[in-house]
């Protein structure tokens, strides 16, 4: 358990790029003016589209301005981070010069004296098989260092393709009612997650379908709050999204960040 907030913000799924700047600016200006506001600052994976590594950043001005305003935030509030699918090979060189704590997934914190358990949530999507094979392989840390050794050029085209592939199977399927809950989290892994952790209160990101949920297996019951991806910059997919989950002692709710 980390040491006790009386308030936070949690985000998620920025998916943040140089292709998304209106994305981008509204992460930055979070960073200015709600953030501050709350005590700590939780961002529970997929800050990035992609990352292949620390030293990508280097050559990277887009990375290395989002660097800069987390490393600012991080001198006003305590600022944590949880890895997701798409940037888990962020490591310490990136989160040393954000000033950010990294956690596992998942972890238990204490906010406004109550317990809540975090996670990214991609590990929750069991009805995924075929995802959780290719995340196991992925998180091997002899995996990650082979991949880390490639010149830079090829691990952005690696990376590439696979988003590529990803999005096409989205296109393909994303109406499919079949797809969509293998898309899901299940009850069974909330359920142990939550066993494991001793606690009744999850929040996660990953499904981009924010809501709270009560929840029940056999005698276990909890609450499962879904955060929100962010994107402004896709008018044709739909409403523009952006919000965080606020919890203080007023208890947790979400925030809507377009119209702030």
């Amino acid at each position: 358990m980390i040491s006790h907030h009386a308030s936070a913000l949690l985000i998620s799924d920025l998916h943040l790029t140089p292709s998304m700047p209106l994305t981008a600016q509204r992460f930055f200006d979070f960073c200015e003016k709600e953030a501050p506001k709350v005590e700590a600052v939780f961002i529970l994976g997929d800050l990035f589209e992609y990352w292949v590594g620390d030293d990508a950043a280097a050559h990277s001005p887009f990375q290395q301005e989002v660097q800069r305003a987390i490393a600012h935030l991080s001198t006003k509030v305590k600022t944590y981070y949880l890895h997701g699918n798409r940037d888990f090979l962020i490591g310490q060189s990136f989160i040393k010069k954000t000033g950010m704590t990294l956690l596992q997934d998942p972890s238990s914190v204490e906010i406004a004296s109550q317990k809540w358990v975090l996670a990214h949530g991609d590990a929750l999507c069991t009805a995924d098989v075929g995802y959780q094979v290719f995340r196991g392989w992925v998180r091997k840390p002899w995996i990650q260092k082979i991949f880390l050794s490639m010149p830079l050029n090829w691990r952005k085209g690696i990376a590439q393709h696979l988003r590529s592939n990803s999005h096409a199977q989205y296109q393909q399927t994303q109406h499919s009612s079949s797809y969509q809950l293998k898309m899901d989290v299940t009850r069974e892994a909330c359920a142990a997650v939550l066993r494991d952790q001793s606690g009744d209160q999850l929040i996660h990101g990953h499904t981009h379908s924010p809501r709270h949920h009560e929840e029940s297996l056999g005698t276990q019951n909890w609450q499962r709050w879904v955060l929100s991806d962010w994107d402004l910059d896709h008018p044709e997919s739909g409403r523009p999204r952006a919000s965080a989950l606020l919890i203080d002692n007023a208890g947790a709710r979400y925030i809507d960040l377009i119209k702030n």
